[in-house]
């Protein structure tokens, strides 16, 4: 996992409880924010309480845990775009995938940093922006080596022109359709004149 030292592998019973849980903390952060009640995920997960905190002691270890297979999810995201696609198309589809991420994971970062603001979040945050930057890096070199971007734009700009773009909207646009459009006008400007623009967000 990212930023963390392996965990002791598990029984497949005690593997399948994990993996249930996580993708239930997943989907209940996502609706209902940080401050989702763990005892709904438990029972979403199939699990009773004591399971939950016998995987994850707090509601910090379950945050950190979803933040990490998010950072996981969205840096496999880039490597299956640049396998399916030509190097432009695959750096904005996968900015749009990095815009959407962003709105996810704001309150989970901040709910992570709020208390004490613990070196070893910080520590573990860092090592997640770290991981991303060098996805980001990667696509945006291709692609400026192919002549789709424009030369000079550099990856820690871009990545925060594209969180600037979700906290901006962040509370006011629901659907997410102004952050599509406002992302849609930040990649025409990282374009070249004469390349052809991807196809837009439905």
């Amino acid at each position: 996992m990212v930023g963390t030292a392996a965990r002791r592998p598990l029984r497949a019973d005690a593997q399948r409880n994990y993996d249930r849980v996580l993708a239930a903390a997943r989907d209940a952060f996502a609706a209902h924010g940080a401050g989702a009640s763990l005892e709904e995920i438990a029972r979403q997960a199939g699990v009773g309480s004591a399971t939950l905190h016998r995987h994850f002691p707090s509601r910090a270890s379950l945050l950190r845990a979803v933040f990490r297979d998010r950072v996981e999810a969205l840096c496999a995201r880039a490597e299956e775009h640049t396998l399916a696609s030509e190097p432009g198309t695959a750096l904005f589809s996968w900015l749009r995938d990095f815009n959407a991420y962003a709105a996810a994971s704001r309150g989970l970062v901040a709910s992570l940093l709020h208390d004490g603001r613990d070196a070893g979040l910080l520590e573990e945050d860092d090592d997640c922006a770290a991981t991303i930057t060098t996805a980001a890096g990667q696509l945006l070199r291709e692609a400026q080596q192919l002549g789709t971007v424009r030369p000079g734009i550099r990856t820690e700009d871009m990545l925060t022109l594209v969180s600037a773009i979700s906290l901006a909207t962040e509370g006011q646009d629901d659907d997410g359709t102004q952050a599509a459009r406002l992302l849609d006008i930040a990649l025409d400007g990282m374009r070249l004149p004469q390349c052809g623009h991807p196809t837009p967000n439905p």
